[in-house]
């Protein structure tokens, strides 16, 4: 199949967020959708790559904030450009991009700063993801758990459909014996924050639950500007909308959620005990990401510098990052808890 009915699927890139959980390496003047955590490329062209393949996707559209326009404009040359006056989440994001596009568009709509392993599998279930948009359904990938993870939400799938299932409903980040639960009932899957749907009927069922949103959204894009392959939605229009996620505005409350299941090696690289998961370690389960570190006697440690050499003696689980003026020393499973220094918070 090429695309879907031999229609190209319409790729949105989101490059929203500020990644505080992985200061300092991310900050709010370069986050992390456009560092080099994995490889040469950064993890935003690493997404223009998986919907590169013309055949399947048309050229992406991108919907980012003013004050990272110009690095979106460096990494990924003259793709089709969304300019948000100020963050408001991604249901106004995503609404931007589909009152832009024919209402029989459909769109893949994915984040700018995730890691999937398994392209390929990606790539089918967004062949499925679009037959059932077709129909009318609002699809969102999910990933099959394979542990009891409490830094995700959840969806729940209900009655099967042709591929795929109903949704029977999403669930914020559980504690840690729902998660246990949720893994051994099945029938649980990781929400993604991958979607697939047509651009008139993401509008529509919008309208339906947050009219004040698309009616905002709309007068911002006709009275917005557009400079080539640039397009600058009305400000006073767009500040007057409120932030909102695309699951609490639209997602939990349509009865056309579905839900299709990949196991495609997904991760959304959320803290750095999450990049050190999917980073390849050594024999003794070191990473080192540094021009200069030394390592005698230690075991499950993580070295990030930007220059400076690291030198460590008999640490274990342990992650050292050194970027600019700032050095950060984490024990593993305590990731979570940078967003909470005052760096992270830009104090």
């Amino acid at each position: 199949m090429i695309g879907v009915g031999r229609k190209l699927i319409q790729p949105v890139i989101l490059c929203g967020g500020s990644g505080t959980r992985l200061w300092p390496l991310s900050r709010p003047e370069r986050p992390k959708p456009f560092l080099n955590l994995l490889g040469d490329r950064t993890l935003f062209q690493q997404t223009l790559d998986r919907v590169a393949d013309r055949s399947r996707f048309a050229e992406p559209i991108v919907v980012a904030g003013e004050a990272h326009a110009s690095l979106v404009a460096d990494q990924a040359g003259s793709h089709s450009l969304i300019v948000e006056p100020a963050a408001r989440n991604t249901a106004p994001a995503i609404a931007l991009a589909a009152a832009r596009l024919p209402p029989e568009s459909i769109m893949l709509v994915c984040p700018s700063d995730h890691h999937i392993a398994d392209e390929a599998s990606l790539v089918r279930a967004v062949d499925q993801a679009g037959a059932l948009a077709q129909e009318g359904w609002l699809v969102c990938l999910g990933v099959t758990p394979d542990r009891p993870e409490t830094g995700y939400g959840y969806v729940e799938m209900g009655e099967s459909l042709r591929s795929g299932s109903r949704v029977a409903r999403f669930i914020e980040k559980p504690d840690a014996d729902a998660a246990r639960d949720y893994l051994s009932r099945g029938g649980f899957v990781w929400n993604a924050g991958i979607f697939v749907l047509r651009a008139g009927d993401y509008l529509t069922q919008l309208e339906r639950h947050r009219p004040a949103m698309v009616r905002q959204v709309r007068s911002s894009t006709k009275n917005g500007t557009d400079t080539g392959s640039i397009f600058h939605p009305a400000a006073a229009e767009f500040l007057s909308i409120e932030a909102e996620s695309v699951d609490y505005a639209l997602m939990e409350h349509t009865d056309r959620a579905a839900v299709i299941a990949a196991d495609m090696g997904w991760s959304d690289i959320g803290n750095w005990d999450a990049l050190a998961a999917i980073r390849r370690a050594d024999e003794e389960g070191n990473i080192v990401a540094a021009k200069e570190a030394e390592l005698i006697d230690c075991r499950r440690v993580m070295i990030q510098s930007d220059g400076p050499g690291v030198s460590a003696v008999g640490l274990r689980d342990v992650t050292i990052v050194v970027d600019g003026d700032e050095i950060l020393v984490i024990a593993r499973g305590s990731a979570a808890g940078v967003a909470k220094l005052g760096g992270a918070k830009g104090k």
